[in-house]
């Protein structure tokens, strides 16, 4: 059993694979012209796109929540993802133009066996767990999401990083002719994120593959995202087709835009502000347009499990 254990959701709280699926069924069902009341606001239904394959995960107790957990509805069609808009429903809208298959992820940089991994590859490697995860986006709303896949160290073991190997940089995929965001050059595309190498090798650090029990959709960062909880959410980066080990901190795409307003780092922290909105208290997405906020936990509730990572730093320079 690992020591970074979360409490178990209890078995009356869990929702039943059964009322999820029949719910997914009625909304499809309840027709592309509803309106449904979420995100704190009006969103228009979820396009339905081409099916998605179901992706069978085991649920693992030792990275699940009790709290409720986010509708795919609402993961699936309140997004950010800049290469298709700046808008939270333009990925729902325009992802589905993005080619995922074939993909393949190349690891280089300090490794001993640099490697290029097919998708179906990775989907191999290792067995998939399901594991509910608190979202805590950098807007301040937040979500509770049910991932598939496992921690990303597996798969760094595979080649062997060196010695030198300091920090793990992302680099998300480009497609002009399926990203109309690319044209509008907020960022220097591609996007890249970035971790030191033992935030890296975390095991509560994910590599994902699907969501509510099937493959991620596109505008959620398919074939294969980040999921790292206790870090604002654009850390874990999307779509990924390179991972570059380094001996120097990679100079991160809202870093290089905004240093004053993100840092490298990026750990969930109520008691330090973004310049423009305060960070300690979040929305909720999903319950309702007149619910109250609610207090923003350190670390977005796994200071257990990664305040160690950071002993002696001063969390207000090192934002």
């Amino acid at each position: 059993m690992s020591r970074f254990k979360i409490p178990p959701v209890a078995s009356s709280e869990i929702t039943p694979e059964a009322v999820w699926l029949s719910r997914r069924q009625w909304l499809r069902q309840a027709g592309a012209g509803a309106l449904a009341l979420g995100a704190g606001g009006l969103l228009p239904a979820a396009a339905a796109g081409p099916a998605r394959a179901p992706l069978p995960a085991t649920p693992n107790p030792e990275y699940w929540l009790s709290s409720r957990q986010t509708s795919e509805k609402d993961i699936t069609s309140y997004n950010n993802f800049y290469e298709f808009g700046t808008g939270k429903t333009d990925p729902m809208r325009h992802a589905g133009a993005m080619q995922t298959r074939p993909w393949t992820v190349a690891i280089e940089g300090e490794v001993a066996k640099p490697r290029t991994f097919d998708i179906d590859d990775l989907l191999k490697l290792a067995s998939l767990e399901e594991r509910i995860y608190r979202l805590r986006c950098v807007e301040a709303w937040s979500m509770v999401i049910p991932w598939s896949g496992y921690s990303l160290a597996t798969l760094l073991k595979q080649v062997e990083p060196t010695s030198k190997a300091k920090y793990v940089e992302f680099v998300t995929a480009v497609q002009p002719e399926a990203m109309p965001g690319l044209n509008d050059r907020i960022i220097d595309w591609p996007y890249v994120e970035g971790l030191r190498i033992d935030e890296a090798m975390h095991p509560l650090t994910m590599l994902v593959f699907g969501v509510y029990g099937k493959m991620l959709p596109n505008q959620n960062g398919a074939p294969v995202r980040m999921a790292i909880p206790w870090k604002y959410g654009f850390k874990s980066g999307k779509s990924i087709v390179k991972i570059r080990l380094r001996e120097t901190m990679p100079v991160t795409s809202w870093v290089g835009i905004a240093p004053n307003e993100y840092g490298f780092y990026a750990n969930v922290n109520p008691a330090v502000p973004h310049p423009r909105w305060s960070q300690a208290t979040e929305r909720r997405i999903g319950d309702g347009f007149f619910a109250p906020r609610v207090d923003t936990l350190m670390y977005n509730g796994y200071a257990d499990q990664v305040a160690s990572l950071y002993a002696g730093m001063d969390l207000a320079k090192n934002y």
